[in-house]
């Protein structure tokens, strides 16, 4: 299978592969057997799942907890980690767990800022999934809180930002080699939204399932089946972010890096309106960034999702190569750099880049990283001093797609879109009474 085709689930599995072992010796020959990290986890399946059992690839870890709000899938985690103690309510693990030194956030995104800060406030070092929160507020509130304490370890769940091929991507980039870049295509073909309409009925809470605690922040409503949880829910305005939530955090992470980008000059959608419930499927974002060392005068960095592409002049670039099914373009005043999702980058045209070597920067374990730092030996490559602001770019193109064919013009400082007043009512939202969190 050519790499460009590798799901996120397999390059899990290829971090793990290149680089938990060696990690794992080294720590044993370095560390004394006492320094163990005593971590929770908010979630128990699916992606926490993934998350404990890459974090366990340290020797230094031990799970002691997990709260995960239905008690029908715990049997896997608590087959791997038989002593571990289950909680439905995050908020008791909080409050009795008194021995952790650290945590991961691996819930619905509309969860990840509330749980994230009650850690945080409590002194206890953050693993959060991408995109770090739902909201730009949140993430800006997370970066401060971090920023405050400086013990904090914080690393966002953007495990392919310590992959070998994106840091060559950002190495390309940074020594010149396609010179400035002026123009970015990035895209994924998934398509977490949705064009119907909301079921108009209810269904019985499976048993369980603490619906209250599921929804947590967000405004009650009935329990549809297979409609929220436990997967859709990234389709879903209240609780995730669609696909540019979902994959502009990995996606568009090395563009982020490597060009250096700030506060864009102008945003626009170009695409769908999402629905009164549901993000769109077909997504087309178009943002202006100012001159940065990376860049020319401006960049246009261009997002597409579901079904939407570059257009045909941009793919005539790539020459024999196929476009991948996910990526990114990087058009350069002295040449492209094609990115397919996690694989090796390209320079082309090829004949005139057929004899440059690409650097070779290599790679990091990102949990290892993460586990290391908390035992303070070394630091994380995505923290929230990065991750956060990098979440509030991906987070402003979501807040565009609501307003298609209007340029919306950011003021970072204030938080606020100058001149659409009614966009800012998305850039921060109300929590459900009984669910509010200190700090946010």
């Amino acid at each position: 299978m050519p790499a460009h085709q590798m799901n996120r689930r397999a390059a899990l599995k290829g971090l793990a592969a290149a680089f938990a072992a060696p990690a794992v010796l080294r720590r044993h020959a370095l560390a004394a057997p006492s320094e163990t990290v005593r971590h929770a986890s908010f979630g128990a399946s699916g992606m926490a799942l993934a998350d404990v059992q890459s974090l366990a690839a340290s020797p230094h870890f031990k799970l002691v907890a997990v709260a995960e709000v239905d008690l029908s899938r715990v049997g896997e985690i608590k087959k791997l980690f038989p002593e571990v103690k289950v909680y439905q309510d995050w908020r008791k693990l909080l409050d009795e767990e008194k021995g952790l030194d650290s945590v991961n956030v691996s819930t619905p995104d509309h969860m990840h800022a509330p749980i994230t800060m009650s850690a945080m406030k409590r002194g206890l070092h953050v693993y959060t999934q991408k995109p770090l929160t739902q909201t730009i507020y949140e993430a800006r509130r997370l970066t401060e809180v971090a920023a405050a304490d400086p013990k904090l370890v914080t690393q966002m769940g953007i495990q392919i930002h310590s992959h070998p091929v994106h840091r060559q991507v950002v190495a390309t980039i940074h020594s010149g080699a396609i010179g400035k870049v002026k123009e970015v295509h990035s895209w994924s073909g998934k398509d977490w939204g949705d064009r119907n309409p909301r079921p108009d009925r209810s269904d019985p809470v499976p048993s369980g399932l603490d619906w209250d605690g599921w929804l947590g922040v967000a405004a009650e409503r009935p329990y549809l089946e297979g409609y929220y949880h436990p997967g859709n829910w990234r389709k879903r305005l209240d609780f995730g972010t669609g696909t540019f939530g979902d994959m502009g955090c990995h996606i568009l992470d090395p563009v982020f890096e490597s060009t250096g980008l700030t506060k864009p000059k102008s945003i626009v959608s170009l695409g769908e309106a999402p629905g009164a419930d549901s993000w769109s499927l077909d997504v087309h974002v178009h943002y202006i960034f100012p001159q940065t060392p990376f860049t020319t005068e401006e960049l246009s960095l261009h997002w597409y999702n579901g079904a939407s592409r570059p257009p045909e002049e941009v793919k005539a670039l790539l020459g024999k190569h196929e476009l991948s099914g996910q990526g990114s373009i990087y058009i350069g005043t002295d040449g492209v750099l094609y990115s397919p999702y996690i694989d090796r980058p390209i320079l082309l045209p090829d004949e005139k880049f057929k004899e440059t070597k690409l650097p070779e920067p290599g790679g990091a374990d990102h949990y290892v990283q993460f586990v290391d730092a908390c035992r303070g030996e070394g630091k994380t490559s995505a923290p929230f001093a990065f991750a956060g602001p990098l979440t509030e770019m991906v987070l402003l193109g979501c807040l565009a797609t609501r307003f298609p064919q209007t340029s919306l013009e950011w003021d970072p400082a204030a938080m606020k879109v100058l001149n659409v007043p009614e966009a800012n009512a998305f850039v921060r939202k109300t929590y459900r009474h009984g669910w509010e969190v200190e700090g946010l």
